[in-house]
């Protein structure tokens, strides 16, 4: 093997394991940094010019969803994560992972793309795994369990307890997952699947995810009105355990906002031997599933039987009635299939007027139909000053929760989630100053490496892996992965040097 080497001259060093001095050098041999110091006449294949901009580790973003949205193989460079600083992206979130597949089948991922597209030759991690290290890739990734991808192979959409032959069946196929690489498990309480799970299935599972020293990420059984009981909840799953817990996509929806903020205060007055972190973002847009608008009652069956209700006079009446009600202009249709592409970009106030209805839900349901339950929306629901104060949270990580999508031919308007939560946030530290930009740095880089047990990343230090950033402001001047300039100017390198990503045994 042939071993490029990279020399990056005058830069700020952030994110460090010691101090260096305000203009440094750093030399890069393969994918490891070799020496940082100052080195006027050292050679090297590629030379890059800092000019004084900041250079840290690169940034890891803790819940990515290019894995549900299958973009992980549409568009392997991955670039809308380069383009912000993004090195490292952890998946399988939210209850559905690509892998284990007891049956080789991706149910868990039909609510947010069509799973048909992928040809899928792998059942357990280990295959997965292999399989991503044949493929190229932009950044690294690495994934959690899903709960739902193993309860639905095991009961289909049935929503029922599992037996106690079910749960022996799930916790060996979960321990084989994480022995072959896994970095956790994660579960999606807030979907019909899994919203009834019962506590004590959780906390079988989770006793084998601290055992091997993994991560446990839940999306919440409730995000609304019941969002400090759902928290509730998991600090006490956390606290038996002794897991680390990681609550995805806390962010706080208006109208619940009071709940919110004492659901915050319960986190943050954790005592430190209670691992519990929660990731958030710096944008008041969700981009959901469309399906998800429905009550709770009526997603119950599969994407037929959803269809089949919305699709009867009667049923479809019943339906609206039990919605809430809608903001039509901060709904906008930001995915489609296939045929009915033309409606995205448009919020629900347009669809409303191309299909001549007077209820904005009864045009979300003519939507669902539209898209065959298989479109994505942006949604304004977030409160932008108790997101604020949660990414200044001592327990907060900052991620993008999307996917990364192509640049050409695509059917799918991109969020500022999807191509600046990375850089929204530094500008925030650097605007409002809640704390030091090092220590910004630390919550994107060091302390979620940490969180995931990812050897040798996140802390720029001779013989660590060259994952790296120069940014000044919201501007990033190169990213680096695995020692390859990937990203520099703005201009998208070709370079695919990420590499699939697995759990270290406990030490």
């Amino acid at each position: 093997m042939v071993y490029m080497t990279l020399l990056i001259k005058n830069v700020r060093i952030l994110g460090g394991a010691r101090e260096f001095p305000e203009a440094c050098d750093v030399f890069v041999n393969g994918d490891r940094i070799s020496a940082i110091g100052n080195f006027p006449k050292k050679p090297a294949d590629e030379v890059l010019d800092g000019q004084g901009a900041y250079l840290s580790p690169g940034f890891i973003d803790v819940n990515t969803s290019s894995d549900h949205y299958l973009t992980l193989f549409e568009y392997p460079s991955q670039e809308d994560f380069l383009r912000q600083g993004i090195t490292t992206t952890i998946a399988g979130m939210c209850g559905a992972s690509l892998a284990p597949l007891m049956y080789g089948q991706l149910e868990s991922l039909r609510k947010w793309g069509a799973i048909d597209r992928v040809n899928v030759n792998w059942h357990t991690m280990t295959e997965f795994l292999q399989a991503l290290d044949k493929r190229p890739l932009g950044v690294n990734f690495g994934t959690l369990v899903g709960h739902a991808t193993i309860r639905r192979a095991i009961v289909g959409d049935t929503i029922r307890d599992l037996t106690k032959n079910e749960l022996q069946v799930f916790k060996h196929t979960l321990r084989e997952a994480l022995d072959q690489g896994g970095l956790g498990l994660s579960s999606g309480l807030g979907y019909v699947h899994a919203h009834k799970t019962p506590y004590a299935e959780l906390k079988a599972l989770v006793d084998i995810v601290r055992e091997k020293g993994g991560v446990y990420a839940t999306h919440l059984r409730d995000s609304e009105a019941g969002v400090v009981d759902s928290v509730e909840e998991t600090i006490k799953l956390a606290r038996e355990t002794g897991a680390k817990t990681l609550i995805s996509h806390f962010a706080p929806h208006i109208g619940f906002t009071a709940q919110y903020q004492k659901a915050f205060e319960a986190i943050e007055s954790l005592p430190p031997d209670i691992n519990l972190r929660f990731d958030t973002y710096p944008s008041a847009f969700t981009m959901m599933p469309i399906y998800t608008f429905l009550p709770t009652w009526a997603q119950d069956g599969g994407f037929a039987a959803m269809r089949s209700h919305i699709q009867d006079e009667w049923m479809a009446a019943k339906i609206t009635k039990d919605m809430p009600k809608l903001d039509e202009e901060n709904i906008i249709l930001a995915q489609a299939p296939i045929g009915s592409e033309f409606l995205v970009g448009r919020s629900l106030r347009a669809v409303r007027e191309i299909y001549n209805v007077s209820d904005p839900r009864e045009a979300l349901l003519r939507l669902m139909i539209v898209c065959d339950m298989k479109g994505a929306v942006l949604y304004k629901n977030l409160d932008d000053q108790l997101i604020k104060k949660f990414m200044a949270g001592s327990r907060s990580f900052i991620a993008s929760n999307a996917p990364s999508f192509g640049f050409a031919k695509d059917r799918r308007l991109k969020s500022e989630r999807t191509t600046r939560t990375f850089t929204k946030f530094l500008s925030f530290i650097e605007s409002e100053q809640p704390y030091a930009l090092t220590d910004a740095i630390r919550k994107i880089t060091l302390e979620p490496a940490q969180f995931f047990g990812l050897q040798d990343r996140g802390e720029i230090k001779e013989g660590n892996i060259a994952d790296l950033t120069c940014f000044r402001g919201e501007d990033v001047k190169f990213t680096v992965v695995n020692g390859a300039v990937a990203m520099q100017d703005r201009e998208y390198k070709g370079t695919l040097s990420g590499k699939a990503l697995r759990r270290s045994a406990k030490k």
